[in-house]
């Protein structure tokens, strides 16, 4: 499967580099076209990487290649939850192809990393109780979680018709419907709630199936499911794209801010009234991605390390 995708990959990035279609979009505007060499060229040596490894077996030096090209088809998927999110609520991609290559790029993620962590289990793998994670885990988790409670307020404010940083609920209504909100976005901020803020709380909800057993065992209140595992990829796939995406999202913009708030760089105040202002709201906002990435980092590797090799058992979980 790796191999496939590798190929394809590859052909991917070739035939858009040949068409000059760009694969990279800062807003509106288009990246360079050439950038689809360099996807042909992480292709190829995934390609070469996964045909070393069938012929000569995971050696170690394969295994550091395979995590290489696996960080660099991560780096090409960023952007892939933000295309989600505009999905959901109905706004459409900023462009197809570009979106199809997060899909396509997060795809490698998941074939490297699973070819590149491959071994002989052994006949009987230890059995594993659903077990929360560790105190300083569940404490990162915490953290993620509180991070998002100014955002949360801040738009609660905008969505119940009141004023924040020098913006009314109205203007920010007003502006969502000139940036091409979709018709379930606006009918959400019409009723005083916020879309940005319920996927906030299923990124909360997410972080906590993590870090605690239902999230390994489905509990008794999913009713047909209370018992069964949780299939692996169920919280570790979307754990990924968030984390992937979130966390150099939120902390490379928040070096940003820090160099906006000290003078030396220059904050565009956008759709606010002054710089200071879209300062504020983007400290709130970036801060809490930045956060929650965090978390969700360190919350994903531990599920996924306390979910290593169980078998499915039937465990009733509170």
């Amino acid at each position: 499967m790796a191999t496939a995708w590798a190929v394809a990959y590859a052909g991917f990035g070739l035939a858009c580099a040949l068409s000059g279609t760009p694969l990279l979009y800062l807003g509106s505007h288009p990246g360079p076209s050439t950038l689809g060499w360099g996807v042909a060229g992480v292709g190829a040596l995934a390609a070469l990487a996964c045909g070393a490894v069938a012929r000569y077996g995971l050696q170690p030096a394969l295994r550091v290649l395979l995590w290489v090209v696996c960080v660099l088809a991560a780096t090409a998927a960023f952007g892939l939850l933000m295309d989600v999110i505009t999905l959901v609520f109905g706004q459409g991609v900023d462009n197809g192809v570009a979106a199809a290559h997060h899909v396509l790029a997060a795809a490698g993620v998941l074939l490297l990393a699973a070819t590149a962590r491959s071994r002989r289990l052994p006949a009987a793998p230890v059995l594993q109780a659903p077990s929360p994670a560790s105190g300083p885990v569940q404490l990162v988790a915490c953290a993620g979680t509180a991070a998002f409670l100014p955002y949360a307020a801040m738009k609660i404010t905008w969505a119940s018709g009141g004023t924040f940083a020098g913006m009314t609920g109205e203007e920010m209504l007003a502006v969502s419907q000139r940036n091409g909100a979709s018709g379930i976005w606006v009918t959400l901020e019409s009723w005083g709630m916020d879309g940005t803020v319920l996927l906030a709380a299923l990124g909360a909800f997410l972080l906590w199936g993590l870090v605690r057993p239902w999230g390994q065992v489905f509990p008794r209140w999913t009713l047909w499911l209370r018992g069964r595992r949780v299939p692996r990829w169920l919280p570790l796939a979307p754990a990924l794209i968030g984390a992937a995406t979130l966390a150099p999202y939120g902390v490379f913009g928040v070096g940003y801010l820090t160099l906006a708030t000290a003078g030396m760089v220059t904050m565009r105040r956008g759709d606010f009234h002054s710089s200071s202002d879209a300062l504020l709201v983007a400290w709130i906002g970036l801060a809490a991605f930045a956060v929650y990435g965090i978390a969700l980092i360190v919350a994903a590797r531990s599920y996924w390390l306390r979910t290593h090799s169980t078998r499915r058992t039937r465990v009733d979980v509170e």
